[in-house]
């Protein structure tokens, strides 16, 4: 099921099915699921009726059962509403006394409602009834779960799940659908969309390619050689727009990459040996061939660039992977993003040891100290994130004036921002519950308009708890990296005219970064995974075969950004840069398209040859 899936309702309204309060042409629909012995769905009861006081026949209102498991009381409640309506036709009535008495009902309880309803005792007469009754619940409770509802009370809004909070203001800005909440909702809409990122990021390239070949191209592309900076008294610090994207935005790109490489190694698919050995091995041999064979192709003079096609573009790869859905299995998914890291990872490196200009020892020294004290806080068990964060600012201007590249502050202070072990939720949750009870317990008094101080401040901290800040800081960069920075970065470097010029005495070094994305990148990915497998250092997953291992080397293959990052610091002149632009666009397509057409089939019976090949690596170190 896919996230966009799992936001729709799913089975829609159906008046003669469902219990519905409002004439069936309503404008608006609001769909709640929820239980009777959920205190959420008690508060928010009240809510529910203002809004149908607010809208009156401009609203209809349904309830659909999905109650907690593992309470017998809230299985029990939810059959004998539906069975007051299959017996009485009583549905609501029942629901509101349910409401009144709940969420704890005690011993009695629902016989009482029964009787003071007229419902029919259990016997033979009523059992098609009472079964109707559960199947219906059962029915509910599974379409929650297409639904996507992991929760009570979770409504949907004319079909569409709502993800905002439950107050009655909140709600009918919803359902009116105002333009700020249109906007809101259609943005989440959009980044929920796997290949979003990537949709974005083409689309960014698209335009810096038609604006460069249009007759604004001049204007265009000199526009990011403009001067921006900062001056203080007689010093002051100025770079060009380019250089702003490519030194300053990117570090938010860098911090990413920096927190999932730690993600990776320390919780993720790289924690342990035999979980990260394919994805490692495979992705060393990827970024090893396309290295050599560019050395043996490009220039002499040129083959300072060997780097250009050692990196993968994740978001290329991964929205092609998301659009291919279920012919790509979910492993093939993992190893493909734990080879990029590793891509990531080196590519790192190759900028700070072999794409650096003339170092200048005192910056540099500063930047020691910065990187000490970054180390000192996190030692020292400080998980504010201001300090951190003015010590990246600090850090990366000392990194950028000693002549090292100043995107490496984002991965050092995604190394060092400080993690914590897993939060127990069981007792921050009741932590919450206590302070929210106190304050409940005090809210009629006089001259207490609201929570107070104490009180938010003890709720911050339990919230700032549940997540450490590597994750916190992750979750918030992420999206500003992928929607932000990155389509920004294409539309400041994929900008080339093309013409015949471009391709004039730059063949060699074209063919190089075009046959090093596209024949280098799966070839080293297929055959230092095969020779991993052979002799039984790794294990190939069952999952998926050679065949869509090898779709996955050719996706490989989309350089883009990391590859055009290091054309621009390889290659200062402008001919030999556009030059490699255009091959790396070249490439990039090739292998996309290449990929796709490997992974596209879906796979039949090639499971025997994975686990010969299983048992033929787990057989290896005995031979």
């Amino acid at each position: 099921m896919t996230d966009t899936a799992a936001n729709k309702l799913d089975p829609p309204v159906d008046p003669a099915r469902d219990h519905v309060l409002g004439p069936a042409e309503a404008e608006m629909t609001l769909v709640e699921y929820g239980s009777y012995t959920s205190r959420s769905c008690h508060a928010v009861h009240d809510v529910v009726e203002g809004l149908r006081g607010r809208f009156g026949d401009r609203m209809r209102y349904v309830f659909r059962h999905l109650p907690a498991p593992d309470s017998a009381d809230a299985v029990r409640a939810a059959e004998l509403a539906e069975y007051a309506a299959e017996a009485k036709g009583k549905f609501w009535e029942v629901h509101e006394a349910l409401m009144e008495r709940g969420p704890a009902f005690a011993d009695g309880d629902f016989e009482r409602i029964a009787r003071d309803f007229g419902l029919p005792p259990a016997d033979a007469a009523t059992e098609p009834a009472r079964a109707a009754a559960r199947a219906r619940v059962r029915e509910d409770a599974e379409g929650a779960g297409r639904s996507g509802v992991r929760l009570t009370p979770t409504f949907f809004i004319n079909g569409r799940r709502y993800a905002g909070t439950w107050d009655e203001s909140s709600l009918a800005d919803a359902m009116l659908g105002s333009l700020g909440h249109r906007i809101q909702a259609a943005a989440f809409e959009f980044v929920r969309w796997g290949p979003s990122s990537g949709l974005l990021l083409g689309l960014a390239t698209a335009l810096a390619l038609i604006v460069s070949n249009s007759p604004a191209g001049p204007a265009f592309l000199s526009w990011w050689e403009t001067l921006f900076g900062f001056r203080w008294g007689a010093s002051a610090f100025a770079i060009t727009l380019l250089d702003w994207v490519n030194h300053g935005l990117l570090t938010i790109f860098f911090i990413v990459v920096g927190l999932e490489i730690k993600r990776e190694f320390t919780v993720g698919h790289l924690a342990t040996f035999r979980s990260g050995a394919l994805p490692v091995i495979a992705a060393i041999g990827g970024i090893a061939l396309p290295a050599l064979l560019f050395s043996l192709i490009a220039p002499a003079g040129l083959r300072h660039g060997w780097g250009i096609p050692i990196g993968t573009d994740t978001a290329f790869a991964v929205a092609l992977i998301v659009l291919l859905g279920t012919r790509v299995p979910v492993e093939l998914r993992v190893f493909l993003t734990a080879a990029v890291i590793i891509d990531d990872i080196v590519a790192i490196g190759v900028i700070a040891l072999f794409y650096t200009g003339e170092v200048h020892a005192s910056y540099l020294i500063a930047g020691g100290a910065v990187t000490a004290l970054l180390v000192v806080l996190n030692r020292a068990g400080v998980y504010a994130t201001l300090p951190y964060a003015v010590c990246g600012v600090v850090l990366w201007f000392f990194l950028h004036e000693a002549g090292l590249h100043a995107t490496l502050a984002g991965v050092v202070l995604a190394l060092l921002i400080p993690t914590r072990p897993p939060a127990n939720l069981t007792a921050l949750l009741a932590q919450a519950s206590a302070v929210i009870r106190h304050e409940q317990r005090r809210a009629g008094e006089a001259m207490r308009p609201g929570p107070s101080e104490p009180a938010l401040r003890a709720l911050d901290a339990i919230h700032a708890r549940i997540d450490s800040p590597a994750d916190k800081l992750l979750r918030t960069v992420e999206p500003w990296s992928s929607y932000a920075v990155l389509p920004i970065f294409a539309l400041a470097n994929a900008g080339v005219a093309w013409s015949a010029d471009a391709f004039r005495g730059h063949g060699p070094l074209m063919t190089a970064i075009v046959v090093g994305l596209v024949v280098g990148k799966p070839v080293g990915i297929v055959a230092a995974a095969w020779l991993a497998v052979r002799s039984g250092v790794a294990v190939k997953p069952a999952a998926y075969s050679w065949r869509q291992l090898c779709g996955a080397g050719a996706l490989g293959g989309i350089g883009f950004t990391m590859s055009l990052f290091i054309a621009g610091e390889a290659f200062p002149d402008p001919a030999d840069f556009a030059a490699a632009k255009i091959a790396i666009f070249i490439a990039s397509l090739i292998a996309a398209v290449l990929g796709t057409v490997i992974l596209y089939p879906r796979r039949r019976d090639e499971a025997r040859p994975d686990r010969d090949d299983s048992a033929a690596a787990a057989a290896a170190p005995n031979a």
